[in-house]
């Protein structure tokens, strides 16, 4: 683990010294992932303990002005936010906010929103913030075919996310201009594009209405989200993004 936290820790410094305004963690290599939930048992001690002291070597190398996210996958919401608290981290990312969906590790029947943002009162961490995918990638949505992405963005808004992110279908792929425009014409609310992001779509998803994106694949050596970071693939990015 002091290895992985090494790790976690340099690719935070490389992503700060190219530009980027803040940085997440997140156990992606953890699959397959379990699915905790409301209603699950909630992620394992090893879980959130390693997260912890992932999440706290971020905070610690790149300092306290930069946004630090944390998500614990999957449906590791609470945990997140106990992190977050704990490490003085900003904010987490959270799937399955409102609406319940079928995703690849199951049933995700009911919204995290009301017993989250409980919970979140409860240990004292208003500060940190809960954006939240909508229509999350990686699940079939058709239980929820008849809502709509702006639907959606008017729930999530409704039951008190901080900020909205919009995905395409799975990790790397590109999500809609238009779907991101639907969302922008349905809140104001901060919104992420969350997936598939490159120099080329960049403009595009700002011109759209978002605030930022979250680039986990194109930055890595050949743009798959599990090699180590590129470093020149980094300042391309930010290079087309100030542009």
């Amino acid at each position: 683990m002091g290895k992985i936290a090494s790790l976690a820790a340099a690719e935070a410094r490389m992503l700060a010294r190219s530009g980027f305004d803040g940085v997440i963690v997140e156990n992606m290599h953890d699959a397959p992932y379990v699915h905790s939930g409301i209603d699950g048992p909630g992620q394992g001690p090893e879980v959130v303990s390693a997260m912890t002291l992932c999440a706290a070597a971020v905070r610690e190398a790149v300092g306290p002005k930069m946004p630090v996210g944390v998500q614990v996958l999957s449906g590791g919401n609470r945990e997140a936010v106990g992190i977050a608290h704990a490490c003085g981290l900003e904010f987490i990312r959270c799937e399955n906010f409102v609406f319940g969906h079928v995703a690849d590790e199951g049933v995700l029947a009911r919204a995290e929103a009301g017993p989250l943002l409980r919970y979140r009162r409860a240990i004292g961490a208003d500060w940190v913030r809960v954006f939240c995918d909508l229509k999350k990638k990686h699940a079939s949505h058709a239980i929820t075919a008849d809502v709509s992405l702006a639907d959606a963005a008017h729930g999530a808004e409704f039951f008190g996310a901080d900020g909205l992110i919009v995905t395409g279908a799975a990790t790397g792929r590109e999500a809609s201009a238009a779907d991101v425009g639907e969302v922008r014409n349905a809140s104001g609310l901060p919104l992420l594009v969350g997936s598939g992001v490159t120099p080329e779509n960049v403009g595009a998803m700002f011109d759209a209405g978002a605030d930022g994106v979250i680039v986990g694949s194109w930055i890595k050596r050949g743009g798959r989200w599990s090699n180590e970071l590129d470093r020149r693939r980094c300042r391309a990015l930010i290079r087309a993004a100030r542009k």
